[in-house]
């Protein structure tokens, strides 16, 4: 049998050579054509599932939020098994798949039985999310001159960064890291309200409702009109210069309430200062021992090949168009572009060899 196939090969040679390089030409075109991972993603579609019950123990969190999620969610189709964690003041489900389930599907469903199925303490909406050991595909920092400090950058990664990538269709998610998120505390003296009869949910009432904007009707001039409108936004001074962000006078002067006909303001009863939230974590990079940066992560039905030229296309737009501060950049430190070649490259040697 070899020897009538070898003969017939030699016999002819055209119409072998030609199918070698028919062979070879498809080969090459499938190279290019079909998206290259550096390696397979391992796992089935796993979703994981969180909401928040500030100041709720372990206990009251599996009883009011954990349990109820896991009951709504067992009706969902396709679910392989179920697992989910307690903890103070937040819970943690997560759900695993069977395999070839398709994700969306899978996202649709779950989200689905969580809105009709589930009833939270507030109406509140859990948050879903998947998970992928393949889905980060580029990380990036955020670095400027000296005068930005942590909190400045940190804020220029959460308002513009993170929203600019967001917008690109496949990008899940976009996990910030590092920084200082800014705030601004109301440190109330306990006597002062006394004095002046003010509670707490009357400043957070009074605050809330100083920082937005209302409409009001319309003045009419001849043929022309005039919409009224009340702007309540409260001003820290950053909106030309992101440093000189820290200015407090809108909040201390927010009216509480009237005493004798004289107006209560916030800076009667406490003081005012900008501050930042409870670090959880820190980040560092190379001998920057407190950095910003971030994680973007893919769904996992997109290939790096596809998104990694967009999410590149749109760091250079930022970083030339405009949109950052002067003298911040954004400067990526990993792409899984790097992973793929030498993956790549590494079957191709194999295969000559």
């Amino acid at each position: 049998m070899l020897k009538s196939i070898i003969a017939a090969c030699l016999s002819r040679r055209a119409i072998v050579v030609f199918a070698l390089l028919g062979f070879a030409v498809a080969g090459l075109f499938a190279f290019h054509v079909i998206p290259i991972e550096s390696y397979p993603n391992p796992t089935p579609v796993i979703l994981e599932i969180t909401a928040e019950g500030p100041g709720l123990s372990a206990e009251e969190i599996e009883r009011y939020y954990t349990i109820p999620m896991e009951i709504g969610l067992y009706s969902t189709p396709g679910v392989h098994v179920i697992r989910s964690t307690s903890f103070y003041g937040l819970a943690f489900v997560r759900v695993v798949f069977d395999w070839g389930v398709d994700y969306d599907f899978a996202y649709a469903q779950a989200t689905l039985a969580l809105e009709q199925d589930v009833t939270l303490p507030g109406g509140q909406i859990p948050s879903v999310n998947q998970n992928s050991g393949s889905g980060e595909i580029y990380r990036y920092t955020v670095q400027g001159p000296n005068r930005y400090s942590l909190t400045d950058l940190r804020t220029i990664q959460d308002w513009i960064v993170l929203r600019r990538l967001s917008t690109i269709n496949g990008v899940i998610n976009v996990n910030s890291w590092g920084g200082t998120t800014k705030e601004f505390d109301i440190q109330v003296d306990p006597l002062k309200l006394e004095a002046f009869s003010v509670t707490i949910p009357q400043i957070l009432t009074a605050v809330g409702n100083a920082n937005i904007n209302v409409g009001g009707r319309e003045i009419v001039m001849g043929q022309q009109s005039i919409n009224i409108r009340g702007v309540g936004l409260i001003d820290d001074g950053g909106n030309e210069d992101l440093t000189k962000g820290y200015k407090v006078d809108d909040i201390e002067n927010i009216v509480l309430g009237a005493s004798n006909n004289v107006p209560i303001l916030v800076k009667d009863v406490g003081k005012v200062e900008m501050t930042h939230a409870p670090r959880l974590g820190i980040f560092g990079l190379d001998t920057n021992d407190d950095a910003v940066g971030s994680i973007v992560v893919i769904t996992r039905t997109k290939k790096t090949a596809e998104m990694l030229p967009k999410i590149k296309a749109e760091v250079a737009a930022m970083n030339s168009d405009g949109s950052l501060p002067p003298g911040v950049k954004v400067v990526p430190f990993y792409d899984r572009g790097y992973l793929i070649e030498l993956t790549t490259h590494t079957v191709l040697h194999n295969l000559l060899m």
